[in-house]
C-alpha cells in the first residue's frame, strides 16, 4: 500500500466535494473511523454539516444498506443525501463513540426491535459489504446451509488466498494469511454446522457491524448506527459479534433478554461459531495478528 497522506486525501476529498454539494464548503474536519477509507465532516458556509466517506470500496453499496434499513425498520441510522461508489454524503448526527450502560441498554432496546423484523430467508436483496470485504447472500432457507456456504467457507477460502491489503506480515502475493491447517481446522466446523446450530431460527434484519466506533452517542442514548453489514440472520450473529468486540459489556445482554430470551447453547457454544466469520475477515484484512484469536476460538469449540 501507498503512504497515508491526510493532506492529500483531505484535498482529494474537497475536489469530490465541491463538484457535488451545491453549498461551498468552508473547512473538512478528519473524524475517527476511517480505517479503511476517510471519514470527515464537511462544514458548509451556510452553516449546514455533512458526513463524507471516501474510499477504495463501492461506496453505493454503504448507502443501500442504510437506506434500507431506514425504509424495513424503525433503527436510527443517517440519512443519506448522496452516493455513488467514490463518495458517499451522510447526515452528520451527534454524539460521541464513548457509551455507558445507559447506552448500552438503549442499544439493547434498539436491536432487539430490529431483531423483530423478519426475512423471506435468509440473505438479502443483494450481496453487501462488511468493511472491503465482499458478504454473498443468496436467500437460503436453511440458516446452517447460508451461514456454511456464505459466511464461513467464503470467508476462509478469501482468508487463505487472499493476501491482506493491511498486513505487513509473511503473507504473500501467492498466499493469504490464513494456514492450510487453520483452513482445515475451520473446514470441519462447517462440515459440523448441522449439529452447531439449529436450523428452526427464523431470519431476522441485523445491523452486521454493531462495534464501537459504529454507534454514536449522547446523554445515555444511541443517535445513530453506522456502517452496517446488513442480511437476514439468526440474530444471535449480531449478539456474538457484541460480545467478541466487548462494545457494550453486561448491561446491553441483561437488558436484549428482558425482551428477547437467548436460546440454550448460546454462550457455551454458538457465540463461538459465530466468532469465526469476523475472526477470518480480520485475518483477511489485517493479517497473522488475528490467528491466535481464531485458532483459540477453534479449540474452545473442539476442532
Amino acid at each position: 500500500m501507498g503512504d497515508h497522506d491526510p493532506l492529500a486525501e483531505a484535498r482529494e476529498l474537497e475536489s469530490l466535494l465541491t463538484t457535488r454539494l451545491e453549498t461551498p464548503i468552508d473547512e473538512i474536519v478528519p473524524l475517527e473511523g476511517g480505517m479503511i477509507g476517510t471519514v470527515a465532516r464537511v462544514e458548509c458556509v451556510d452553516g449546514t454539516t455533512l458526513v463524507a466517506k471516501t474510499g477504495p470500496t463501492p461506496l453505493e453499496t454503504e448507502a443501500f444498506m442504510l437506506e434500507y434499513l431506514a425504509v424495513e425498520s424503525e433503527l436510527p441510522v443517517p440519512e443519506v443525501h448522496s452516493a455513488d461508489d467514490d463518495l458517499l454524503v451522510l447526515e452528520d448526527l451527534p454524539g460521541t463513540t464513548t457509551h455507558d450502560e445507559s447506552v448500552a441498554r438503549d442499544a439493547a432496546d434498539h436491536l432487539a426491535a430490529l431483531h423483530e423484523h423478519r426475512g423471506r430467508g435468509f440473505g438479502f436483496p443483494r450481496d453487501t459489504l462488511t468493511g472491503p470485504v465482499r458478504q454473498p447472500n443468496p436467500w437460503e432457507d436453511s440458516w446452517p446451509t447460508f451461514f456454511k456456504t456464505h459466511r464461513l467457507e467464503h470467508a476462509a477460502r478469501l482468508a487463505l488466498s487472499t493476501p491482506s491489503p493491511l498486513d505487513g506480515d509473511t503473507s504473500t502475493p501467492e498466499t493469504g494469511s490464513l494456514p492450510h491447517p487453520l483452513f482445515d481446522r475451520v473446514q470441519a466446523v462447517a462440515a459440523d454446522l448441522e449439529h452447531l446450530l439449529e436450523d428452526g431460527t427464523r431470519p431476522a434484519l441485523i445491523h452486521g457491524d454493531v462495534w464501537r466506533t459504529n454507534v454514536l452517542s449522547t446523554d445515555g442514548v444511541v443517535t445513530g448506527f453506522l456502517d452496517p453489514a446488513t442480511y437476514y440472520a439468526d440474530p444471535e450473529v449480531e449478539l456474538a459479534y457484541i460480545d467478541w468486540t466487548d462494545t457494550f459489556g453486561e448491561a446491553f445482554f441483561d437488558r436484549y433478554t428482558e425482551h428477547r430470551p437467548l436460546r440454550t447453547g448460546f454462550w457455551s457454544q454458538r457465540r463461538y461459531v459465530y466468532r469465526l466469520y469476523p475472526l477470518l475477515v480480520h485475518v483477511s484484512l489485517f493479517g497473522t495478528a488475528y490467528l491466535e484469536p481464531l485458532e483459540a476460538t477453534l479449540s474452545e469449540l473442539g476442532y
